[in-house]
């Protein structure tokens, strides 16, 4: 039986027990997690960057994070954030059950946006957003704020369960991420952009 080419990619590399685990955790929460190919791609592109620190806006049950952290430099910490406890409890789980040691990663649980002001300037290899798309207009000025050059900005979720794409779809959070999309894509002198069909779709921003 022919397999549609998306469903192949999203199984092309397996998820382990852990991580099985942590996504079956979030669907019970309702939580928003990457997709397993959304994981894999996030994962290679932490071992391209060559990446130290990470931030993660979204925590969800760390389906996300477990991927991103192998591809991590193994001395590199993750830090992710989140507005509900029980996403962040969720994902310290995840952690201690794959064996991550406690010094390659923080969970922050406060207002996303708050926290994300208080984060150092050209810090940061990677960002991912995984969040509230309307505030991105803020979340957009304070990844380029704190990646360093060559740093990327990631947005998942964008195609936002397929309505992005489709004009007569004018919700404010459908709203917020086309206009994020038109922002990032015509501001060439401070992102180059791409557009990647994986999972829910994955807007990906190099701060030049």
């Amino acid at each position: 039986m022919m397999i549609d080419p998306h469903t192949y990619a999203e199984s092309f590399l397996p998820e382990d027990e852990v991580k099985r685990n942590a996504r079956a955790v979030g669907e019970e929460m309702g939580a928003t997690d990457a997709t397993a190919g959304t994981g894999a791609y996030l994962k290679h592109l932490a071992h391209i960057l060559s990446a130290q620190s990470v931030v993660e806006i979204g925590t969800g049950s760390g389906v996300g994070a477990l991927w991103v952290l192998e591809g991590m430099l193994a001395s590199g910490t993750l830090t992710s954030i989140d507005n509900e406890m029980e996403h962040s409890n969720a994902a310290k789980n995840a952690f201690l059950d794959a064996d991550i040691a406690a010094a390659r990663f923080r969970l922050i649980t406060n207002p996303a946006m708050e926290v994300v002001t208080k984060l150092a300037d050209r810090a940061y290899d990677l960002v991912i957003f995984r969040h509230n798309p309307e505030d991105l207009p803020f979340a957009m000025n304070e990844a380029h704020r704190i990646l360093r050059s060559g740093g990327v900005f990631v947005i998942d979720n964008f195609f936002g369960e397929e309505k992005v794409s489709d004009p007569a779809q004018r919700d404010p959070k459908t709203v917020a991420l086309r206009e994020a999309g038109k922002s990032l894509k015509n501001q060439v002198d401070l992102w180059v952009t791409s557009l990647i069909p994986v999972g829910d779709g994955l807007l990906l921003a190099t701060k030049l």
